[in-house]
């Protein structure tokens, strides 16, 4: 287990199970201090991205290799727009992250793909992509993202919505949104 950053840190630690045992991540080349990031892990690489520093969000990050104990930077080439309170998947070959905030207070629809093996961004499509939010969640299916739920925490606007999204077309095209199915009305007993 590898967990890295939190508020204000770019500190981290490998947990290794069998001998119990923690041990401190590289500081050398690793991404700024921040919290409110996403990371995933790609099966040799945790990639950190996104996040806030307490003076502003942002659109940078960091690959952690634990077999080097070493960092590299992710490229900010087409890279989305800065934010933190987003969602990041995996999907076998590129980093999906999606809505989110911005540091002027706006909500977000918009993401990006990371291509690790590239170092390189592709912006997701908009189109019919759900409304913007954060603090949504997001899961990978093996063929598309899907996100749920989240709002706006500045109107206090609540979600019950989400969108799927197919990466593996060609041209990834997000999904219309599911609708949620109304709760029936309890019948009174006699």
């Amino acid at each position: 287990m590898i967990v890295w950053g939190g508020v204000f840190t770019n500190t981290g630690g490998r947990y290794n199970p069998i001998t119990d045992s923690w041990a401190a991540t590289s500081l050398t080349n690793a991404p700024s201090a921040r919290w409110s990031h996403t990371a995933v892990w790609t099966g040799s690489e945790m990639i950190v991205w996104g996040g806030y520093d307490g003076t502003n969000d942002l659109n940078t990050g960091g690959r952690y290799n634990p077999s080097t104990d070493s960092w590299t930077a992710t490229s900010t080439t087409n890279a989305p727009e800065a934010r933190f309170y987003h969602t990041a998947v995996w999907t076998g070959i590129e980093m999906i992250v999606w809505a989110g905030e911005s540091d002027l207070l706006a909500q977000l629809n918009t993401g990006g793909r990371y291509d690790p093996n590239n170092d390189s961004w592709t912006a997701t499509s908009l189109t019919d992509a759900p409304e913007a939010r954060s603090g949504h969640t997001a899961v990978w299916t093996g063929v598309e993202m899907i996100a749920w739920a989240g709002g706006n925490r500045h109107s206090l606007d609540r979600f019950n919505t989400g969108g799927r999204y197919c990466a593996a077309a060609p041209s990834p095209t997000p999904r219309p949104q599911p609708t949620p199915r109304p709760r029936p009305t309890p019948v009174p007993r006699p």
